[in-house]
């Protein structure tokens, strides 16, 4: 079962110590506040005792007493409540004014943005605690006084963080589905966007807290926030001041109740911070930091047992062996695979179809490959060999140069790829300037080239165009012509016709196919419709709940497939025969990796289960066309492409 949004971030955060410790101490700190009239041996505002004057630590006296013979045990207790809600009292200020004015301002823009944001930044641009006092002098002194002007300036930073994530969350699909289903302008931005936002202001709420409680120190001590009858941390330390010279122990409980309380509220901010992010194991993203895992166990006969692949390529550009991926479950602390076991071969000017449901485990593959997983994942493999150099524990700076040159890849959304704040010719160009060390003016001639060759009209003109001139199609023709751009041995095109066109999607195919031909090109297509590859692969590897389920030759597994998920996928290409009844469909859904079964991932959604298949793991062996992990291979009698069309 999925955990929830709470549940994720309840459980990143139990799981960060030193936040956890500056919770339980906040924690200690409201609980002496609340029952400080309990817990304190002596009144807040003990009568003056000449007698009791800066007496040491005692029985009496847990921590002496001030000049005036107060109790600076009860006074510490009680100036918890005066911290608390000084910290409190300056937030919620700077809440009410930020958010609204934040949502406002990021969400409509427009003139309106540009003047309270010059305001903002005048505000922002003097310390904190000058503009405070600036504020009093027109609010007068006192404690809530000065916590108003407080929170008045910490707005301005709310109001800026607020309009900065409204900016972002402002361009999101799901916005725009809101406002096309007829959704109020006020309902949008309190229903849709505040929620997105929330996790950044929740985080700056604790340090907000921090900084007021720090504030409230510093014009206490200064006299113009809380009065001689309050006994807050900030006017005991002024008050310390006045025996200054006979001792300074009076000054240290209220020092570091105040410095131990501001780094508990910034510790427990940065986890909650690190629990609202993307966690992450630490290190640097790389196939530098796949480790190297133990080659193929043998059999009992002394034979590689086989795991996962398929047919070998005579002559390989690109080998993987034994290629697994993990990520770490969240609350608990096992890690999940999300990919098994992989062998795989791209033979030099082969194209391999890498073809699966989404969730099969197609793109975190390729990612490994690249050396991009990103944290908190882990891979694994005895070996990635790229045109006979070893990529696994390869130094970073070393596979830097391997990517762009030896690798190209086409991701699936081409807008994410570009960067919208330069043209497409500087991006084209960046490759061969990095790598190859060209001029400008040779970058530019090369990249118009490149723009021609993957079918840019006027490419002369088009290379100063920015990324949103250009349409889903040209578009994903410039990231080809980026990746082709410093003649890679081996190009991975992550599903790129993803959100194309039907007649757009043939052209790019085309364009692969052809590029791969004239340029003797390796190719590593990843899609989850085998009828897009139907022309273009010369080998499949077909994938399903991270592991390689079948393996041939494209026309064998099209016409004989060897595996019932291989079939279902051929069953369900649409193609112009007249059939009855619904559609052809796979029942059911790809699982998630953590409820993977220990037997054929498969069972629960083939037709042709027995007992068999759920008896224990399933390995990758030969089959009538290539491999195929499937325990019944041999008797069942599958239909591929000419049976499904008589």
């Amino acid at each position: 079962m999925s955990m929830s949004t709470r549940q994720r971030v309840q459980a990143r955060l139990t799981r960060n110590k030193v936040a956890m410790v500056g919770g339980v101490y906040l924690l200690v700190v409201v609980i002496v506040a609340l029952l400080a009239p309990l817990l304190a041996p002596h009144d807040e505002n003990l009568a003056t005792r000449f007698q009791d004057i800066l007496f040491s630590p005692s029985s009496e006296y847990w921590l002496g007493t001030d000049h005036v013979g107060r109790d600076i045990a009860s006074r510490l207790m009680f100036g918890a409540r005066y911290a608390l809600f000084a910290g409190a009292e300056a937030v919620v200020v700077a809440l009410a004014i930020g958010v609204p004015l934040g949502l406002l301002i990021g969400y409509f823009r427009g003139w309106v943005d540009a003047v309270v944001m010059r305001i903002v930044e005048t505000v922002v641009a003097v310390p904190a605690i000058v503009m405070a006092m600036a504020i009093i002098a027109g609010l007068g002194v006192g404690l809530t006084k000065a916590m108003l002007a407080v929170g008045i300036v910490y707005s301005m930073v709310i109001t800026r963080l607020t309009r900065a994530e409204v900016f972002a969350a402002r361009e999101e699909l799901y916005v725009d589905g809101a406002i096309a289903a007829g959704a109020s302008s006020i309902r949008v931005m309190f229903r849709h966007v505040l929620p997105n936002v929330a996790p950044a202001l929740i985080v700056q709420t604790t340090l907000l807290f921090a900084q007021a409680i720090l504030a409230e120190a510093g014009l206490s001590f200064l006299g113009i926030g809380a009065g001689s009858d309050q006994a807050s941390w900030g006017r005991m330390l002024r008050d310390a001041q006045l025996s200054i010279d006979r001792t300074i122990w009076p000054a240290i409980p209220p020092g570091l109740a105040v410095f131990s309380t501001v780094v508990a509220f910034n510790v427990f901010g940065d986890g909650l911070r690190d629990a609202f992010a993307r966690e992450a194991r630490g290190g640097r993203i790389g196939v530098g930091d796949v480790q190297r895992r133990e080659a193929r166990p043998i059999d009992n006969e002394g034979v590689p047992v086989q795991d996962a692949g398929g047919s070998s390529a005579s002559d390989p550009v690109l080998t993987v062996r034994g290629l697994s991926v993990a990520f770490p479950r969240l609350g608990t602390d096992d890690d999940v695979e999300v990919v098994s076991g992989i062998d795989l071969d791209v033979g030099r000017g082969e194209v391999v179809a890498l073809v699966g449901e989404s969730g099969s485990g197609k793109s975190i593959t390729a990612l490994s490959i690249l050396g991009l997983v990103p944290d908190p994942g882990q891979a694994s493999a005895s070996s990635i060999m790229l045109d006979g150099s070893e990529l696994v524990e390869m130094p970073f700076e070393q596979l830097s140069r391997i990517r762009g040159t030896d690798i190209g890849v086409i991701f699936q959304e081409p807008f994410a790829a570009l960067n919208p704040a330069h043209t497409v010719g500087r991006q084209v160009a960046e490759p061969l300037r990095y790598h190859l060390g060209m001029s400008r003016a040779a970058a530019r001639a090369r990249t118009i080239e490149l723009l021609a060759e993957v079918g840019i009209p006027d490419p002369e003109s088009r290379i100063d165009a920015y990324p949103h001139e250009f349409s889903g199609g040209m578009a994903q023709r410039v990231v080809a012509a980026m990746a082709l751009a410093c003649g890679p041995k081996l190009l991975i095109a992550d599903e790129p016709t993803t959100a194309l066109d039907v007649t757009v999607q043939g052209q790019l195919l085309d364009l692969i196919g052809d590029l791969a031909r004239r340029r003797s090109m390796s190719v590593l297509l990843i899609t989850h419709d085998l009828g897009v590859v139907a022309d273009l692969a010369d080998r499949v590897a077909v994938m399903y709940a991270g592991q390689v389920v079948e393996t041939g030759c494209l026309e064998d597994v099209f016409a004989s497939p060897q595996h019932p998920y291989t079939e279902g996928l051929i069953r369900a290409i649409p193609r112009n025969v007249s059939r009855s009844g619904d559609l052809p469909t796979i029942p059911g859904l790809v699982p998630s990796p953590w409820e993977w079964p220990d037997h054929c991932h498969f069972a629960d959604r083939c037709e042709h289960v027995t007992q068999e298949c759920r008896s224990g793991a399933v390995a990758l062996t030969p089959s009538a066309t290539g491999m195929s992990r499937c325990v019944r291979a041999e008797e069942l009698a599958l239909k591929g492409v000419r049976e499904e069309a008589s």
